[in-house]
Formats: structure tokens, sequence, C-alpha cells
């Protein structure tokens, strides 16, 4: 008897509805769900971290602050109060402390807010008779520093919060609050800064640097060395930056946004002294490890501002489709005229835009390093005048460059000669530079990258052989059959010679007629 073969469950489902159209009409009808309001979002949040810290899974806590940076733009006081009484049960002497800190403005009275109960049942609030665990307080006391340094007038309460949270933080010594210990470091140097006492802070993040490491807190540990070494960078104190990152090992388990950070200091150090090649490399790894360009616009920014300054330094030229990109292109535009004045070997016109924007410049802290390429697009600009010249005078190559002085032009232009840049020589008699073909047909710089390529492929080649393996006592099977055949080949002579040794003796007449 044949198989019958057994419809599927979907199958009987989709049928239903074909045969059913009141169904679909009931499904048609049914209410969307609405998103929960700030206050059932921050008591939602206060429930997984509850949640967390009873279970002993930080995933938890990370999940309520993967949503920081979208809440903190929906604060203000009357949310927060609202949500610290829906927490808290009104008796709670934790809920009147943080109820003080909130400022009462005209503003967040006015701003309209959703309060309305969603359609959907939301997790409810914790009991009223029991307070919540200790890392919720650290929470909200988070979102009300992130609340207060929205206006400039509550700066000094933000400071005295943000000193009562680290000491209170402190005295818990909780292990599963180290997750939001890290975004409070961060919102501590915030609030300095903003506070314009960003110097004060450094003794809290020594100590609490020093306290992470001893107790293997990976997130803070990687949390406090960016906050240091920014704290560094901010005051041009590089040689202690360059310490902490000597003394200190980065831990290689903290998330992608604190490694970009990390390699983006690395970068600027070693920009400022002078290691451009290890500069571009750190800078390349903070590009990789970057949020999305919409999602961290300023900081995509600023790595690409150094970036193209690094490249030009190092003797490339960016490529040009950086400055297309849409989050880049004004803000690289300044950078993109310095790249076309290196380019062409214009002294004048990277003159003129460095006096233009000069500003800028300084904002970024690139200034320094910019004025560095002024060499550069000198050599480019004798290189191009090399090219073009069999004889030029060096009253010529000051008035081309707009360089001071003919002695001015007469040093640059050796230090060209002897560094490979042209092929020349200079008559001081005459007071001109006569300048020489190529030797090659591709010029120094092209002949200097073919050695590089092969020299590396050279480097390859011995490198694979060395690393060659073969079979284990593979030798010694061919010793065995070379003896093999060796044994055979006497053989054959011993058994030759006993076969035909005495053949012509034996035959009559052959003897006696030799």
């Amino acid at each position: 008897m044949a198989d019958v073969p057994m419809k599927l469950a979907d199958e009987k489902k989709k049928e239903e509805k074909k045969e059913d159209p009141k169904s679909e009409e009931e499904e048609k009808e049914e209410p969307k769900k609405e998103p929960p309001t700030v206050p059932q979002e921050i008591r939602s949040n206060a429930l997984l971290i509850d949640r967390a810290v009873s279970t002993l899974e930080p995933r938890f806590t990370l999940r309520v602050l993967r949503t920081l940076t979208a809440l903190r733009k929906r604060l203000n006081s009357k949310v927060l109060a609202e949500a610290i009484e829906g927490v808290y049960p009104s008796s709670s002497p934790i809920r009147q402390s943080l109820v003080t800190w909130l400022p009462t403005r005209e503003s967040d009275a006015s701003m309209e807010v959703d309060n309305t109960a969603p359609s959907q049942p939301t997790p409810s609030p914790p009991r009223q008779n029991i307070e919540p665990v200790p890392e919720v307080e650290i929470y909200l006391r988070l979102l009300i520093i992130y609340h207060l340094l929205s206006d400039k007038s509550t700066y000094p309460k933000a400071v005295e919060l943000i000193q009562q949270t680290v000491q209170k933080m402190q005295s818990l010594n909780r292990r599963s609050m180290d997750p939001i210990a890290a975004k409070v470091w961060y919102a501590v140097e915030r609030t300095y800064e903003l506070a314009g006492e960003l110097a004060e802070a450094r003794p809290l993040f020594l100590a609490a640097q020093r306290t992470a490491s001893l107790r293997h807190d990976d997130e803070t540990q990687a949390s406090l060395i960016n906050r240091l070494l920014r704290n560094y960078l901010h005051y041009n104190l590089y040689d202690q930056a360059d310490k902490l990152v000597l003394k200190t090992t980065f831990p290689a388990s903290a998330g992608n946004p604190q490694y970009a950070r990390y390699h983006y200091f690395l970068g600027r150090i070693r920009a400022v002294q002078l290691n451009y090649s290890a500069a571009h490399a750190n800078l390349q790894q903070a590009i990789r490890r970057a949020p999305p360009a919409t999602t961290a616009p300023g900081f995509y920014q600023a790595v690409h501002k150094l970036s193209v300054v690094v490249e030009l330094l190092m003797g490339d030229i960016p490529d040009r489709g950086i400055f297309r990109h849409p989050v880049l292109e004004k803000a690289l535009i300044g950078y993109f005229e310095i790249v076309k004045a290196v380019r062409t070997g214009s002294l004048s016109q990277f003159q003129s835009t460095l006096s233009e924007h000069a500003a800028l410049f300084e904002a970024d802290k690139t200034y320094t390093l910019i004025v560095r390429l002024r060499q550069n697009v000198i050599k480019t600009g004798i290189r191009r005048l090399s090219l073009s010249y069999s004889r030029i005078s060096l009253r010529d190559i000051c008035v081309k460059l707009h360089l001071d002085s003919e002695e001015d032009a007469e040093y640059i232009v050796g230090k060209a000669i002897r560094d490979g840049v042209i092929d020349g020589h200079i008559s001081h008699e005459q007071g001109w530079l006569e300048c020489g073909a190529q030797k090659s047909g591709y010029g120094f710089e092209v002949s200097e990258v073919f050695m590089r390529r092969i020299q590396y492929c050279l480097e390859l080649h011995n490198e694979s052989v060395k690393a060659m393996r073969y079979p284990l006592n593979a030798h010694r099977k061919e010793l065995d059959a070379a003896e093999a055949a060796r044994q055979r080949e006497q053989e054959l002579l011993r058994q030759v010679g006993e076969d035909g040794g005495g053949s012509f003796d034996d035959e009559p007449g052959l003897g006696e007629g030799f």
C-alpha cells in the first residue's frame, strides 16, 4: 500500500485561514504595540539590573547600558522623578535623596511626556516594600548626572553629585557593579571637563585604575586608561601619556569602542614622537574598530583628520575618495586644501591655506603636525623644478618656492640632493643648480619601491624554504631501496659468473683454435 503524504501544520493553518476570512479581519483589527514611555523603560531597566545581580548574569546589565545613549536624550526632571517614584517605595530614604538632586525648571514641566499606559502589558515595577539592589541606585544617579550636564547652570551640582557617587560606589565595592562603574568613570571625565576642572579628576583616575587592575576588572580598567590618556593629551603631556602606555597593559577582553579610542590616542602619541608608520598603523586600527560613521561622526572625523596628516608626513597622498564621504566632506575641507598644496609643491598655497584654517587646525590639535609638512612641500617643488629645468639659478628657486634667501635655497637643495630627492649638483661659483638626468627611467623613488618589493620577495622565498617540512625518516627508505638494488645487482653478477664462467672451455674444438 502506498504511503499517504502528511500535510505540515503550517500548511493546515494556511488552508484554515483561506477557508475562514474572518480570522484575517480579526488579525488586522488587532492594535499595534505602543512603545514604552521613558519612566516605564527606566523601571524595566531597573528590573533587569536586579535580575543580573540575583542570577549573576552580567549580560542583563550590558543590555541596559546599551540603551543609555538613546535614553539620555529623552530625560527631564519630570520623567526622572516619576521613574524614581516607581522604583523605590515612598518611605525609602534613597528615594528622597535622589529626588533632591533633580532641578525644577519650567521647561521640564512644560515638556510633553507621554505617560499613558500602553495597551500591552509591561514589566511591573518592584514591590513597594522591597528596595532594589544598590546597582539600581548608581544607575539612576548616572541618569541624573547626564540630565544635569544638559544645562550650564547645573554643572556645579553635577560635580557634587559625581563626587558623592564615586565615594558611594567605592565604599560598596561590589563586583556586580563593575559594568556600571565603567560608565560612571566616563561621566566623571565629562563632568569635570565641562566644569573646567579636568586636571582635578586625574588623581581619581589613577587611584581607580590601580584598584581596577588589582581586581582584574577589564572593562573599568580599559575605560580608565582611556580617561587618563585623554586627560594627558588634553594638556599636551605626551611624555606622561607615553609612560602610561609603557607601564600598563590594555585588557584584551575590552570592547571595540574602548579599543578604538586607545588606538586613536596611541596614534596621536606616535605622530608627535615622529614615529609616523606606527601612528598610521594605530589609526587604521582605530578606523576599523570604530562604530559606523553615522553612529559616531565626531570620532570618525577626528581619526580621519589625523590619519590624513600622518599619511602626508609619511610621503603618501591620501585617497581622494575619503574627501567625498558624506560624513567627512565638510569636516575635511581645510585638509583637502593642504593635500593639494603638498601634491603640487606650491609653498604659497600651503602658507595661505595654513593661515586661513589655522583656527580649525588648532582646535583639532593638528597644527604642529601640519607645520612639519613645509619641508615636504619644498621637496616636492624642488623635484618639479629639477624635472622642468636642466639648469636653474638659486635666485629663481628662491622666488618660485617663496623662500627667504638664497642661502636657505642652497641649504634645502643640498639636503634634497643628499637625500636622493633630485639628481644634480650645485655650482657655488655661478650660483645655480645643474640638474642631471635620472639614472633610471623611473626615478629614485620608484626604483627604491621596486627594490623593497624585490627584497620582500627574496625574504619570502627564503622563509618559505626554511619553513618546508619533509616526512620523518624519509631518507631511510631511499637508503634501504638503494641497498636492496645493490644486493640484487651483486646476486645477478654472481649468477652470471656461475652459469657462464667455463662455457668456452667446455665446447669441443674452440680451445685449440684460440
